[in-house]
């Protein structure tokens, strides 16, 4: 049993002798020289821009999680999980200028959304819904199912490619409960004035969620600066993490405006029962004290180790690359990317203004039409039915880009 507060299981491993397992020094993430690089990655078969899809594991991390793997399997030392979680927690909560205290594990960026609705009391509560159709497709059926359920849910849609503030604000009318969306769409790479946004949405008694799955650790994110409400991302994509594991931001003044939705062992901060052998007495089946944090509002088990211990690694790569250092990386293959798709007559739909690496263009027929082309190329991309989204990161280079507009026919 995991305790929160006071004597933990590891705490006892640690007195008892138990030799702790070091997780940094050796294991610490080292930022390069320069960009590209390729040297933090295994070898590839060939140009890897499917990023945005499911993010290579860096050698780094593939290690610190075989170092939590290898104590797992001896049972030799201990695993310092307590510490490790802290620093993810805090270095994720670096990366959108938030505090660890507002931070909750989840298990994906849908689990984070669904959290937030139940935790404003949806639909029970009534109200108004809004949000856009470049949210995350994955959602269209969440908002769906509420407005069968009475909610009154608006669906804003795009005009050239993009939400329009003037449409949000006209959408976001008094009585409206939340604004949910995509900070980057993951359909385009569209990006939303968040702080307008929650601006309009405040002013009429709104809060607002923003999926932050296609913008954490590609575009700069400030939580202050915006003063967004709730934000939740899983860590498979632009964090270089796993599938399993994200983190679910909400802002600290709403803790206790929000129901709590969930009892468990996670939450707690303290736990004194009183039915075992040797418990002290009392008149309740255990004296239980919630966490004050995000955790104690959210927290729903156990959840990754493994993921925790990549994490632990790549983030540390991505705070000492630095997200401004990124961008400018990829600027110039994206603008590489935009004229050489053009030249061959595909039509792009994400705006010209995107700052993420993302590109998506619309073809009739594009998965059947393309694969056979990049698989002889070796070239991986993400293909839909009509349209493909190609996404850049850190180890590719404009030698990547030229072998995918290569291996592209003509339109």
């Amino acid at each position: 049993m995991r305790i929160r507060s006071g004597i933990t299981r590891r705490g006892v491993l640690a007195a008892a002798g138990a030799a702790p397992l070091t997780t940094r020094g050796a294991m610490a993430a080292a930022a390069p020289v320069s960009l590209p690089d390729r040297a933090s990655f295994a070898p590839m078969p060939g140009p890897y821009l499917d990023s945005g899809t499911m993010h290579p594991i860096a050698i780094g991390a593939r290690d610190a999680v075989r170092g939590y793997l290898d104590q797992r399997a001896s049972t030799d030392g201990h695993y310092p999980t307590d510490t490790v979680e802290g620093r993810v927690k805090a270095n994720f909560a670096r990366l959108i200028n938030a505090t660890p205290e507002e931070i909750a594990f989840v298990q994906s960026t849908t689990a984070g959304e669904q959290l937030v609705i139940d935790a404003l009391d949806l639909p029970r509560a009534g109200g108004r819904i809004v949000t856009d159709t470049l949210h995350f497709f994955g959602s269209f059926y969440l908002y769906e199912e509420l407005a069968k359920r009475g909610m009154d849910v608006a669906w804003v849609r795009p005009r050239d490619n993009r939400i329009s503030i003037e449409d949000m604000e006209k959408a976001i009318t008094p009585g409206t409960r939340l604004v949910a969306l995509s900070l980057v769409s993951t359909y385009n790479g569209f990006e939303h004035d968040l702080k307008r946004v929650c601006e309009i949405a405040h002013a009429r008694g709104a809060l607002v969620y923003a999926d932050i799955i296609h913008a954490a650790g590609t575009v700069p994110i400030d939580v202050r600066a915006t003063n967004v409400d709730f934000a939740a991302t899983a860590s498979y994509k632009w964090l270089m993490g796993d599938f399993g594991l994200g983190f679910l931001y909400v802002r600290a003044d709403l803790h206790d405006r929000l129901k709590r939705s969930r009892y468990g062992y996670y939450q707690l901060a303290g736990f004194s029962p009183h039915v075992y052998p040797f418990d002290p007495p009392g008149d309740t089946i255990a004296d239980v004290t919630p966490r004050p944090d995000m955790e104690g509002l959210f927290a729903g088990g156990t959840h990754s180790h493994t993921v925790v211990a990549q994490l632990d690694w790549s983030l540390d790569y991505i705070l000492k690359l630095g997200v401004d250092r990124i961008a400018a990386h990829r600027q110039p293959l994206m603008a590489r990317l935009r004229k050489g798709l053009a030249e061959r007559g595909y039509t792009i739909v994400t705006p010209p203004e995107s700052r993420a690496p993302l590109l998506t263009c619309v073809l009739e027929g594009a998965h059947t039409k393309l694969s056979a082309p990049l698989a002889a190329a070796k070239v991986q991309i993400t293909l839909s039915r009509n349209r493909f989204r190609i996404c850049p990161s850190v180890f590719n280079d404009l030698d990547d880009i030229e072998r995918l507009l290569a291996a592209l026919p003509r339109t």
